[in-house]
């Protein structure tokens, strides 16, 4: 059986302040418990080119965030501020999910060991997300494999893909699925093709639930030729921002279920991390390795 493949990024690393709370360390603990899988290798991503972002973004946000000219205002939107790093670490973030979409199509399933970045706009960056990977990788597939690809995005992510929903509001070709808590990050909720957002404390039981309801109405209402998951750490009752009471098991319980509805299908499935603020950093990265372990005994499978 030929190796699964996770890209990473995490040497790509941003001058941050002390105490921010983008919790930049979980990429490469991750990626140290990921290596010591055999049967995965660790592949470093390239940088995303001009063309595939412009599949998605502006090219005058493009020009900004290149050239360094992002305002003040547009930084503290980020929640970065700007810097080469940053510019290098979210092409490559971005090229890590288009590189596991990629893969996909004849592994199964790979993984973007960072990624998840749904809260960039086509004009602007907005919660940690400077590039929509998700977006940036569904376009990707359809300029550079095949125009006629469906894809599905599902974000599992505790906060809603509004970036993600906004670009591709009007595109047919691509259905963006958001299950996310309501009373969370962002404020004003944009619209997926199919939104739910679960209230505060929101449990194991309920969650799935509504997982596999709205996987029985993506199923009816689009028949996807390949799925992009973002399976964000933050659905966890010891997330700091997450709200919801998820446990580590329901988790787990979570991704396999993606994981099945692909399988099920033959749908080759990328996922990426996405979000995860664990109040002990070592819970967040716990519960991404698990969706790594998890992917990987459903690769078998395929």
């Amino acid at each position: 059986m030929k190796k699964k493949k996770a890209f990473y990024t995490d040497h790509f690393v941003l001058p941050l302040s002390a105490g921010h709370r983008f919790p930049m360390e979980k990429y490469s603990r991750l990626r140290d418990l990921v290596g010591t899988q055999a049967e995965i290798e660790l592949v470093e991503a390239p940088p995303a080119t001009d063309t595939q972002i412009l599949y998605t973004h502006d090219p005058s946000y493009l020009l900004k965030v290149i050239n360094g000219t992002l305002s003040e205002h547009e930084q503290r939107d980020i929640g970065f501020p700007w810097s080469a790093q940053m510019v290098e670490r979210s092409r490559r973030s971005a090229d890590a999910t288009v590189a596991a979409a990629k893969t996909a199509l004849h592994a199964g399933i790979a993984a973007n060991l960072a990624g998840g970045k749904h809260h960039a706009y086509c004009d602007m960056g907005s919660g940690f997300c400077v590039f929509n990977d998700s977006a940036i990788a569904a376009r990707t597939l359809q300029k550079e494999i095949s125009s006629s690809l469906k894809v599905a995005i599902i974000a599992l992510d505790v906060h809603q893909g509004n970036g993600t929903a906004a670009i591709l509001q009007n595109d047919d070709s691509i259905f963006t699925l958001s299950i996310h808590g309501e009373n969370n990050f962002p404020c004003k909720k944009e619209h997926s093709n199919l939104d739910l957002g679960p209230v505060d404390g929101c449990d194991d039981a309920l969650y799935m639930r509504s997982l596999e309801e709205c996987l029985d109405q993506l199923d009816t209402r689009f028949k996807a030729d390949c799925i992009i998951f973002l399976a964000g750490a933050d659905p966890h009752e010891g997330d700091r921002l997450g709200r919801l009471k998820i446990s580590q098991d329901g988790m787990r319980q979570r991704d396999e279920l993606v994981f099945q509805y692909a399988l099920d299908r033959q749908l080759p499935i990328a996922c990426s991390m996405a979000g995860g603020y664990g109040k002990e950093i070592e819970s967040t990265v716990e519960i991404h390795f698990q969706t790594i372990k998890t992917a990987l005994q459903f690769q078998k499978k395929y």
